[in-house]
């Protein structure tokens, strides 16, 4: 299985590295180009995980709901939450699986990156990618990626607070009804997401390769751009005053 991942995954990528070393010999450009590849190449998955996410987001003054209306009925109560699925076209899954597939990616990027930048073994280079005597890994003329880099650390901690903040959704008001007072479970959910990950992600950081660290901020902020997008084109595809559209009752944001 170890085999099947190198092979298919991690040596590809660290060719695809190498070989863009060979031709733009500054490893945070290259380190960027990569991170533009793969997003690129993921942009369906990322977009299908988004949609699932927020649609889920949407629903949950609804199931919130259900949980007050079947408490003391957990068979019904599951019922009826598939059918408001079903209903919804939401499927639960819909955010999970897409980030499953993309995470031996990210763990095969991680470890090319630090192959790359701390090690000198290019052994597993094809025939055709020629072989540099050394990954420099200073980038831009100042910037030793090969060490931790305490403001690129910092950058990724704010690239993923954006995008926590970016999929914040709206809290209904009371005059909602019962599904719209009582989501203290979705409020603490949306902090944890709003400000424990991204100072996790900056003490992560400050232990890594500059390199690694960089990739993270870049790879968070191209999601981010990305979840922004998604949403102003759904914003854009409702009618003005027609709220129905986007599944969320008007309020203040869950922060």
């Amino acid at each position: 299985m170890i085999e099947l991942f190198r092979t298919i995954l991690y040596i590809p990528l660290f060719n695809g590295f190498v070989g863009l070393y060979n031709v733009i010999p500054d490893v945070g450009i290259v380190i960027l180009i990569l991170t533009v590849l793969v997003k690129l190449a993921l942009y369906p998955l990322n977009t299908s995980s988004i949609k699932a996410q927020r649609s889920l987001q949407e629903l949950q003054p609804k199931l919130e709901a259900l949980k007050k209306k079947h408490k003391n009925n957990q068979q019904e109560l599951a019922q009826e939450t598939m059918k408001l699925y079903k209903e919804h076209k939401v499927n639960p899954f819909g955010s999970c699986l897409p980030l499953l597939i993309q995470l031996p990616i990210f763990i095969s990027l991680y470890w090319v990156l630090q192959a790359g930048l701390t090690s000198d073994d290019f052994s597993m280079l094809y025939n055709f990618v020629a072989s540099p005597e050394k990954v420099n890994p200073i980038s831009l003329g100042m910037f030793d990626l090969s060490k931790p880099n305490i403001v690129l650390a910092l950058l990724a901690g704010g690239a993923q607070y954006w995008q926590a903040k970016s999929l914040s959704r709206k809290r209904p008001p009371k005059a909602a009804g019962e599904g719209g007072k009582d989501e203290s479970m979705a409020a603490m959910m949306n902090k944890q997401m709003l400000y424990f990950m991204p100072g996790i992600t900056v003490i992560i950081g400050m232990q890594l390769p500059g390199g690694l660290s960089l990739y993270w901020f870049l790879s968070t902020l191209f999601m981010a751009l990305q979840q922004v997008i998604l949403a102003k084109k759904k914003d854009n595809n409702v009618p003005p005053g027609n709220t129905k559209g986007t599944g969320a009752i008007e309020g203040e944001v869950i922060s």
